[in-house]
């Protein structure tokens, strides 16, 4: 019963991301072409409200399911990594018009094709945890 809830946040996220056209590969390539302020609005809308949603928590100390205080760590010292990381993100994003999430949303909405990208993205996953104790962390 606990998991439901996760699952019906996960349906309502992707109907949400559908209905705002940010899944569309066409709004992904405006976007790359720097043609179209739909997707940053979009990513700058989520990034705002991220920043609002920490400092909430933050300030009221709010706990997770688990009963847990919720607990942000400064991640400052290791940015070299997310720069890189997010490098490879966007060019996988750029190369395939699609991230994750939105992978998902396209399968659950009938493109099959996507089966190919999920499992691309399944064995950079796999390679990753093989590779990574030789990878610089």
């Amino acid at each position: 019963m606990r998991m439901s809830r996760y699952i019906l946040v996960g349906i309502l996220f992707g109907i949400t991301l559908y209905k705002a056209e940010a899944v569309s590969w066409f709004r992904i390539y405006e976007m790359f072409r720097f043609d179209s302020f739909h997707m940053y609005g979009i990513i700058f809308s989520a990034i705002a409200l991220g920043v609002l949603v920490v400092q909430f928590i933050k300030r009221r100390h709010l706990r997770s399911t688990e009963g847990q205080e919720i607990q942000f760590h400064d991640k400052d010292k290791h940015w070299p990594r997310y720069i890189i990381g997010g490098f490879i993100f966007g060019m996988g994003w750029a190369l395939a018009g699609v991230c994750p999430g939105p992978m998902f949303i396209l399968m659950g909405s009938g493109y099959t094709v996507f089966v190919v990208f999920l499992l691309a993205a399944m064995t950079g996953t796999f390679l990753y945890g093989v590779l990574r104790k030789r990878l610089p962390h």
